[in-house]
């Protein structure tokens, strides 16, 4: 586990009311029906294999989605503090994330102007609002600007305000940052919704505590790894062991907001009444797991908040940015105990089950054993969402 160590600011509440979230949430809540009266449709929807398997869909993906549309980078929470900085290798371009002693977040090629080496290595979060490249000593201010050149004497004409690094679009919104991947193309935030960073900002995500973070490197395409996510036919069956018990086999509660997509579904104990008990966890009795576009996953605990990036890197290679958030640092001993079971349940759920199945979904496409991949009515969201991936696929 990667915890940080620093304190919150605020010490909010350990958990939510149903009346501190947004309004479009509240009625998404109150439209989940008692699950005896929760009806399943019976769907027709098929999908080609070759859209996970192949090197021609991959490469269209690439070319018009991830290198022509904004993506989610990495959440607000691991640059909290001005003069923070990490390295961000997941999308397969060397990036440099930073938050200025101003408090401006942005997202840079990890490149030093001098003779392109990375600024920063590795994965953990660098202090002071300072870069100082490694190989040659060019320092640079968490705003990108060249403050100074070792030996500035021996070079001619060399300009500093011209051998800044190279930015890329980006922006922050909900305790998210997006950016373009390349930094020609012409600026598409479409994805960045209104109402989807007002209901992280319900979540107050951008301002939770960093509790841990993993990386998995999967033997499989990003979409197989992102579809448990969009529906809940496998919860009871895949999860028998863990959390399939908590979940009833019905149908979730679905919005679009924009090219995102919102769930919402009631825990095995849910009922309508429940949503009217005065200071009641909201988290406790519903679960909300949000389709960041294309690629970003959010589900809600009742103490924690766990958010994962999907990037591929090949038609069946995809690293996963794992993060658990929590409303404020562990501050006592049941505390400390409590997010340590949670976070080790969690890894185990996800990386164990749910990644593993894709895994293994991967291998079995990759025999031809099939052509097309069916879907159920309790899978009606993966469907929807390759609707809008294919509208963006087909500008």
């Amino acid at each position: 586990m990667n915890a940080t160590a620093a304190a919150s600011p605020v010490q909010r509440p350990l958990f939510q009311t149903i009346d501190m979230l947004t309004a479009s949430q509240q009625r998404a809540i109150r439209a989940i029906a008692p699950h005896d009266q929760a009806q399943v449709p019976a769907i027709e929807a098929r999908r080609p294999v070759s859209m996970f398997t192949s090197d021609a869909f991959f490469q269209l993906e690439q070319e018009r989605l991830f290198r022509r549309q904004a993506v989610p980078i990495t959440i607000s929470a691991r640059i909290a503090e001005p003069g923070s900085s990490v390295a961000h290798d997941g999308y397969g371009v060397p990036l440099l994330v930073t938050r200025d002693k101003d408090g401006a977040a942005h997202v840079f090629l990890n490149a030093c102007t001098h003779k392109g080496a990375k600024l920063l290595d590795g994965c953990e979060v660098a202090k002071g609002n300072r870069l100082t490249c490694p190989y040659h000593a060019w320092t640079f201010g968490t705003d990108g600007k060249l403050i100074g050149a070792a030996r500035p004497e021996t070079f001619v004409n060399l300009d500093k305000g011209a051998r800044g690094l190279a930015e890329l679009p980006s922006r922050e919104a909900g305790g998210i940052i997006w950016a373009m991947l390349d930094r020609h193309a012409e600026p598409d935030f479409s994805g960045v919704d209104e109402q989807l960073a007002a209901d992280f900002a319900a979540f107050e995500l951008p301002d939770l505590h960093v509790y841990g973070h993993k990386q998995f490197h999967l033997n499989a395409n990003w979409k197989l790894v992102l579809e448990p996510f969009l529906e809940g036919y496998h919860v009871q069956r895949l999860h028998a062991r863990t959390v399939g018990p908590l979940f009833a086999d019905v149908p979730n509660v679905v919005d679009t907001l924009g090219l995102n997509i919102r769930q919402i579904s009631g825990k095995m104990q849910f009922t309508p009444d429940c949503l009217d008990i005065p200071g009641e966890n909201i988290h406790a009795s519903v679960t909300h797991a949000y389709n960041v576009f294309p690629n970003c996953v959010i589900v809600t605990s009742p103490y924690y908040i766990s958010v994962m990036f999907l990037m591929p890197t090949a038609p069946d290679k995809t690293t996963v940015d794992y993060f658990m958030l929590t409303r404020r640092p562990p501050d006592n001993p049941k505390g400390a105990e409590l997010y340590r079971k949670s976070y080790e349940m969690i890894i185990g759920v996800f990386g164990g089950e749910d990644f593993y199945a894709a895994e293994i979904s991967h291998a079995g496409l990759r025999t031809g054993a099939i052509d097309e991949v069916v879907y159920s009515g309790l899978e009606a969201t993966i469907p929807l969402y390759y609707d809008i991936l294919d509208g963006v696929l087909e500008k």
